[in-house]
């Protein structure tokens, strides 16, 4: 499991940088910052601490920035529009067909 989106948490001084990851990259995050996205049951994610490391301000941002995060139905439900409306159809693109070697 991973974020749907990337997020910028912020707290004091301290910041956080959470990014969504592909499957089977695995928490990749110090140790302030690893502590509540495992506790959190996030299990795919890439994190940068920017300005203070100190870890109190860390953790405090790092929830701040789950705290932000919504999903697609959030999003559509608040902007009173179907999920489906929400995604750009220009960026979806069918798979390549088949290339025959031979």
């Amino acid at each position: 499991m991973t974020i749907p989106h990337q997020t910028l948490g912020h707290f004091g001084s301290g910041r956080v940088f959470l990014k969504p990851a592909s499957e089977g990259t695995g928490v990749i995050a110090g140790g302030a910052v690893r502590a509540v996205v495992e506790s959190a049951g996030i299990h795919d994610i890439l994190t940068k601490c920017l300005g203070s490391t100190n870890p109190h301000n860390v953790v405090r941002a790092t929830i701040k920035a789950l705290e932000s995060l919504r999903s697609l139905d959030q999003v559509a439900q608040k902007r009173g529009k179907q999920t489906e409306e929400l995604i750009d159809k220009r960026t979806i693109h069918p798979p390549p067909p088949p290339v025959a070697h031979g």
